[in-house]
């Protein structure tokens, strides 16, 4: 079964603390459709990740904003079966350090679960200590599902260098 479009998702907050508190910022999740993922490319870009398949079906990308509908930042999922590779998670500079970041993972997280997936993978060639505090650990290339090695992002679009990461989701 193909995964389905996603939808808009408010993460709740705690209105007591604010904006900037250690539970996070309050993010809403607004689905980009394949066709308008044009901005999208420019950030993965500037920030030096993969945009070659973006558009590709199976594809699902978010982005982030505050209440006031100002980005924040971006992420996306592949879905193979129980198994989800997280994409292309950035967070605009002028919002960085607040938390989006974890924010965006989470909610990610929370998608692919939703989707019936039981673990996330991701590769990365910077951002290794980031992921290890949400969870994440180091794997070898062998322990990587079929479906998660075949993908462009495995298979070509990410160097051989890069280290791949997994976290099982509950």
């Amino acid at each position: 079964m193909p995964p389905r479009e996603p939808k808009v998702v408010a993460l709740p907050r705690n209105p007591k603390r604010p904006p900037h508190s250690p539970r996070g910022p309050q993010l809403i999740a607004r689905p980009i459709p394949r066709g308008e993922r044009g901005f999208l490319a420019k950030v993965l870009a500037k920030a030096e990740l993969a945009t070659e398949d973006i558009d590709e079906p199976g594809r699902l990308f978010w982005r982030f904003e505050n209440p006031d509908q100002v980005p924040l930042g971006f992420g996306g999922l592949e879905i193979h079966g129980k198994d989800a590779l997280l994409r292309s998670v950035v967070t605009l500079p002028p919002a960085q350090g607040r938390g989006i970041g974890r924010g965006i993972v989470v909610a990610l997280e929370v998608e692919a679960t939703a989707l019936g997936c039981r673990t996330m993978w991701l590769i990365t060639t910077e951002t290794m200590r980031f992921f290890e505090r949400l969870g994440y650990a180091a794997c070898d290339r062998a322990a990587v599902p079929e479906a998660i090695r075949g993908t462009r992002q495995f298979s070509s679009l990410c160097p051989a260098s890069a280290t791949v990461m997994t976290k099982r989701l509950r």
